[in-house]
């Protein structure tokens, strides 16, 4: 059971008839027990009249998904649609709360629903989840109130719903921009790639500046004009991205984690390679595989992709850089392209990683090292003032130059390091792509 705010007015209204009886000689604690004996009766009595939340049936959906089922984007709305449908004689006047995790992102108000006996009523719950991952509700809280509306009866109804809440995967607003630049190297457009790629693709006429290597004299003896041939970078290359989910991968940079911007890097590289005509593959790894995405190409990737890493956080311990390795030679032996989205800091932290690098570095795949940095680390270096003010700047100094002896260490094992902030880091490392597709070196 439970009682309304009611309640206490009604008791307090009792006071105003205890000074006139007391005036007429009647004792004042047996005219307060009586009337508090009253209040009781009538709570009991509302309670008692009050019909059962469980002649309720409650069924919850999420917008046009199926019932149970939904996924949204962090930062994007999200409607959940509880519909009671009262299978009882009497009329339910019922407040309801629907039980989400506080990072879901659900009002704070109760849904007030007045449902006639056979009839049914929807409400709408909007969601803003705040947080990636799964996020559950097992039951909604069901108050029936009684006809005096100072009591009612309040059931815990079972009606498990979940949401996956996957990355919001900002860096999509550069896709356009290398999109182009693709299809500028792949010849799809009426501007041609000077100099030799990697795979023929057509003949066209020569234009002054065009590179006297590429012309095809035997076609040119056919056509009777110069006749240059167009190269496009090969397709089917196999692109390993591996993410990081360490400590290191905790560690916040700006407004978020490294592993968020690690994730908007994996996505953007991910989309631009399969619009390439690549195989990409991703596996995120601490000490166990915590996601694992192969065999998918074309359209759905992106989806396989969102989906595997919305629940992958950061854990905190190190990261097993052979076994991370070994798992991305499982899903590629020989890739073209090996990512790792890893932190570049301490040589004592990432002494386990400089330590395998070179191993895969001699297998003849590209290998690039991204890292997301905190921008506001330089301004601090840079900065001057107070003593305080010089000791942090001082502080900022030798973090940066520390992660600069361990780029360092990564270029010297044959691999390519790519530092930025989490913002530049995804286009940064989509740029580096399409440049070893235009060196022929994929």
């Amino acid at each position: 059971m439970y009682v309304t705010g009611r309640l206490p007015w009604i008791v307090a209204a009792g006071l105003i008839p205890l000074v006139p009886l007391t005036a007429l000689g009647a004792s004042p604690w047996l005219v307060l027990l009586a009337w508090l004996a009253l209040c009781a009766a009538l709570v009991a009595a509302d309670v008692l009249a009050a019909p059962d939340p469980r002649v309720l049936a409650i069924d919850r959906s999420f917008g046009t998904t199926a019932p149970g089922v939904a996924r949204v984007r962090l930062g994007e709305r999200l409607e959940v649609r509880v519909r009671v449908v009262n299978r009882g004689a009497r009329r339910v006047r019922a407040t309801v709360r629907d039980a989400w995790q506080p990072t879901a992102g659900a009002p704070r108000d109760r849904l007030r629903l007045d449902v006639p006996p056979r009839e049914a009523r929807t409400a709408v719950v909007p969601l803003l989840p705040r947080r990636r991952g799964e996020l559950r509700t097992e039951f909604l809280a069901v108050r029936s109130a009684g006809p005096l509306g100072i009591a009612g009866v309040q059931r815990r109804m079972d009606a498990p719903g979940s949401i996956r809440v996957l990355p919001p995967f900002h860096s999509r607003r550069h896709l356009p921009s290398r999109v182009a630049r693709l299809r500028e190297l792949d010849g799809n457009t009426s501007v041609q790639v000077r100099g030799q790629g990697t795979e023929f693709d057509s003949l066209r006429e020569y234009v002054r500046g065009d590179d006297v290597r590429s012309i095809d004299w035997r076609a040119t003896a056919r056509a009777g004009t110069t006749m240059l041939r167009t190269w496009r970078p090969e397709r089917d290359r196999h692109v390993v991205i591996l993410v990081d989910t360490g400590r290191t991968a905790a560690t916040r940079v700006g407004d978020e984690t490294r592993l968020e911007a690690a994730f908007e890097s994996a996505l953007l590289l991910a989309a631009l390679a399969s619009r390439a005509g690549d195989h990409v593959h991703l596996v995120a790894f601490d000490r166990v595989l915590r996601a694992r995405v192969t065999g998918v190409d074309g359209t759905a990737l992106l989806p396989a992709l969102v989906d595997a890493l919305a629940p992958v956080e950061a854990q905190l311990i190190d990261t097993d850089w052979d076994g991370a390795l070994a798992q991305a030679r499982a899903l590629a032996p020989h890739p073209s392209l090996l990512v790792v989205l890893t932190a570049q800091e301490a040589p004592e932290a990432a002494r386990g990683f400089l330590g395998t690098l070179p191993q895969s570095v001699r297998t003849g795949t590209v290998v690039l090292v991204g890292t997301a940095t905190d921008a506001a680390l330089e301004r601090t270096a840079r900065q001057g003032g107070s003593s305080d003010d010089l000791y942090r700047a001082a502080a900022a100094e030798a973090a940066l130059r520390t992660a600069g002896g361990v780029t360092r260490a990564i270029v010297r094992a044959g691999a390519e390091a790519l530092t930025a902030s989490p913002d530049d880091l995804p286009p940064r490392i989509a740029d580096r792509y399409l440049a070893l597709k235009a060196a022929g070196r994929l």
